[in-house]
């Protein structure tokens, strides 16, 4: 019993990392570790209704990464190649540690505006925006999971 509780904090916390660094798949791990959570007490606090909400929730994260990185490119008027730029600047950055997590999508963003013949001022823009919408989107993402939290909790400690 204490292995499997383990198996299911360990899923849920290695899913709040995941939703906070591009590199884990944040969302399935966590829906994971839930059901695990409530597969052990036999459904009997969590039932499938609830499982069904954090499903739905789980599948609004990746939206938001979607939506809320476009978003903050958009705002300052950055080109399709500065999107993918900071997508795959963003992948990159993973292997710097913090630094590069948040250096990444700017750079490639940067390089990607820059490909287009954007003056560096645009591209500078550019870069900040898409940051600041990955930035957004990661605290909007993590809100969802420490309410999914908040609600397993409440229901399980009845």
């Amino acid at each position: 019993m204490i292995l499997l509780w383990s198996l299911a904090v360990l899923l849920i916390g290695a899913g709040i990392a995941g939703l906070a660094l591009p590199a884990l798949p944040g969302a399935p791990l966590l829906f994971l570790g839930f059901v695990v959570a409530a597969w052990i007490d036999d459904f009997t606090y969590i039932g499938t209704t609830t499982l069904i909400v954090f499903a739905a929730l789980a599948l609004l994260t990746y939206l938001i990464d979607i939506i809320a990185g476009l978003m903050g490119a958009k705002r300052f008027n950055a080109s399709r190649k500065a999107l993918f730029g900071a997508g795959v600047g963003a992948i990159v950055g993973i292997f710097f540690g913090l630094p590069g997590i948040l250096l990444g999508p700017f750079t490639g963003a940067v390089i990607g505006e820059l490909s287009s013949r954007r003056p560096w001022r645009e591209a500078g823009w550019s870069g900040i925006g898409a940051t600041v919408g990955l930035l957004v989107g990661a605290i909007l993402k993590l809100t969802i999971a420490f309410a999914m939290i908040g609600w397993f909790l409440f229901l399980r400690l009845q």
